[in-house]
């Protein structure tokens, strides 16, 4: 079994998703194993997104991954990194298929709704930003 990290951005939380995302987690064979609701300083969106420090979407992503509530989870099932990023959709809403989550209910590029760790490696990072040994089952 794999595991991986998702968001729920504060996009998703404002429009009161979180039951239906996770919901869709469930039906198609993903297993919740850790969940909490946070609201990110900047600072700890700049941590989270480092990677992305001199890509030029930059400030604009941490401004508004720290604008509100997020729901951080962490996903279990076979292929999970693979299979959460179908079920996401494209980055973009508007290249993303009907039926994924960001073609159903994304905004733009940043306001998709949903985050979801693209490798192991990710994942391996990810995780224990949010969640510590004992808050994963």
């Amino acid at each position: 079994m794999e595991r991986t990290l998702s968001l729920i951005k504060p996009d998703g939380v404002r429009k009161n998703l979180i039951g239906e995302v996770i919901r869709f987690f469930e039906q198609n064979g993903l297993r919740i194993v850790s969940l909490k609701m946070l609201w990110l300083s900047k600072k700890e969106a700049e941590g989270f997104y480092v990677v992305h420090k001199d890509r030029p979407f930059y400030d604009s992503l941490t401004t508004f991954m720290s604008s509100g509530s997020i729901v951080a989870l962490v996903l279990e099932g076979e292929s999970a990194i693979k299979k959460n990023r179908e079920l996401m959709g494209a980055t973009n809403p508007a290249e993303a298929l009907k039926g994924t989550i960001r073609g159903n209910f994304g905004g733009g590029i940043e306001e998709n709704v949903v985050h979801g760790s693209d490798s192991k490696e990710s994942a391996d990072f990810e995780i224990p930003y949010f969640f510590s040994k004992l808050e994963q089952i």
